[in-house]
């Protein structure tokens, strides 16, 4: 899908190395900015509404970061684990990730990833849900992922696009979702906004 604005288009409003190689697989230009804003849940507040309001809460950073063009989107997303009514968020250290993986361990949980696109006027969002299932693990593996240094910077502690796939038994849903960006649910955005994909692609 042909979009002659290129990078000054798009805003990705995230560090997250992972998030921009989704982006280039299907061929969306864009420039990457690193946003910080609170992760804190408030009282009472939902893991689904937590996570839109985040996400949207980065791409409107985004759009601030990313200087004055009025005709940019600005992409925030934002994901976390979901054991029954628990968000498992990034591990503070070995012991809270040790904790993860017992929760984790022989069960299914819910990865959701929300995703924002913000322009000067508008804002689309969506919400998805990834089921994953962990086989069972034993304290020496746990510990040797670990220190892998690979969980640190995840969300429940794992990668599946990673070493961490070596923990999965089975998924059901968007696997990208588990990696932190759902395609099949930002596609159909992106085209709601005028945002070309396949860019550098086409006549090849």
């Amino acid at each position: 899908m042909p979009d002659t604005d290129a990078h000054s288009r798009l805003i990705l409003a995230s560090g997250s190395p992972r998030r921009a190689q989704l982006l280039a697989q299907i061929g969306v230009p864009h420039t990457q900015v690193a946003t910080s804003v609170p992760e804190v849940m408030a009282a009472g507040e939902a893991p689904r509404d937590y996570v839109l309001r985040l996400a949207c809460d980065k791409a409107a950073a985004g759009l601030v970061a990313g200087g004055a063009n009025p005709a940019a989107w600005s992409l925030g997303a934002d994901t976390v684990v979901m054991v029954q009514d628990s968000v498992l968020e990034k591990p503070r250290d070995f012991a809270d990730f040790h904790r993860m993986m017992i929760a984790l361990s022989g069960s299914e949980h819910s990865v959701l990833t929300a995703i924002c696109l913000c322009s000067g006027e508008r804002r689309l969002s969506r919400l998805v849900e990834t089921r994953v299932r962990f086989r069972r693990l034993s304290d020496a593996l746990v510990e040797s992922y670990w220190r892998t240094g690979e969980p640190a910077d995840k969300a429940g502690g794992y990668g599946i696009q990673g070493l961490g796939a070596a923990l999965v038994e089975d998924i059901s849903g968007s696997y990208s979702n588990v990696v932190g960006l759902p395609l099949e649910a930002l596609v159909p955005l992106l085209e709601e906004a005028g945002i070309g994909y396949w860019q550098g692609w086409e006549g090849s």
